[in-house]
C-alpha cells in the first residue's frame, strides 16, 4: 500500500537523483573533464628531437627507476647538507665530534658498523655487524626499521631516492679519503 510517507521518499530520491545529475553536467561544462592530449608526431617518431638525451635523464623523464650509482654519480652534497639538518639532533659529524642520542658519523661510509667508540649501540645493530655501504645506507635512511628491525633510531626515513642519495654524498665527504664511488 502507498502512503504519503512512501510518495515523498520515492519524490526525494529522484529530486536528489536530478539535482545530482544537473549539477555534474554544469560542473562539467564549467570544468570540463580532463582529456590526454593525443601527440601523432610523437608516436610515428616523424618529430624527433636533434639533441640525444643522456640515458639517465632520459630514464629519469620516463618515470623509470633510477640505479643508487646513476643517483649518486648526480647527486649534490650541498643538497644533502640541507636534508640532513633533520639529523644533527641527534648526530654530529665533525671529525672527533662527541656522541648524542645517536653516535658520531665522520667517516661513517666504509666504517663497521656499531664502531664509534663511548656509544652504547643497541643489540639489532651489533648483531647485525658488517660495514656501511652505499647500498646499506640508502636502504638504512629508507626506513631505518625494515632495514634493522628492534633499532634505537627513531628516524622514519626519506621517501625520495634522490634525497637519499644527496645525504649519502653528504655523508660520505666526512672522511679524510672518501669511499670510492659505486660503478
Amino acid at each position: 500500500m502507498w502512503s504519503t510517507n512512501t510518495n515523498n521518499i520515492i519524490g526525494a530520491i529522484i529530486i536528489a537523483l536530478w539535482l545530482l545529475a544537473g549539477s555534474n553536467y554544469i560542473g562539467n561544462l564549467v570544468i570540463p573533464p580532463f582529456e590526454p592530449v593525443y601527440d601523432a608526431a610523437a608516436n610515428t617518431g616523424a618529430a624527433k628531437s636533434p639533441a640525444k638525451k643522456a640515458p639517465e635523464k632520459a630514464a629519469a623523464e620516463a618515470g623509470a627507476p633510477q640505479t643508487l650509482p646513476v643517483l649518486l654519480a648526480s647527486a649534490d652534497a650541498g643538497k644533502g647538507k640541507k636534508i640532513a639538518k633533520k639529523c644533527v639532533a641527534c648526530h654530529t659529524f665533525d671529525k672527533g665530534g662527541k656522541n648524542k642520542v645517536g653516535p658520531n658519523l665522520y667517516a661513517i661510509m666504509g666504517k663497521d658498523r656499531a664502531s664509534v667508540a663511548k656509544f652504547n649501540y643497541s643489540g639489532a645493530i651489533k648483531k647485525m655487524g658488517g660495514k656501511w655501504g652505499f647500498e646499506d645506507m640508502d636502504q638504512f635512511l629508507t626506513k631505518p626499521k625494515v632495514f634493522m628491525p628492534k633499532t634505537k633510531m627513531a628516524f622514519t626515513g626519506l621517501k625520495k631516492a634522490g634525497d637519499r642519495a644527496a645525504v649519502i654524498m653528504y655523508l660520505r665527504s666526512f672522511a679524510d679519503a672518501p669511499m670510492a664511488l659505486p660503478k
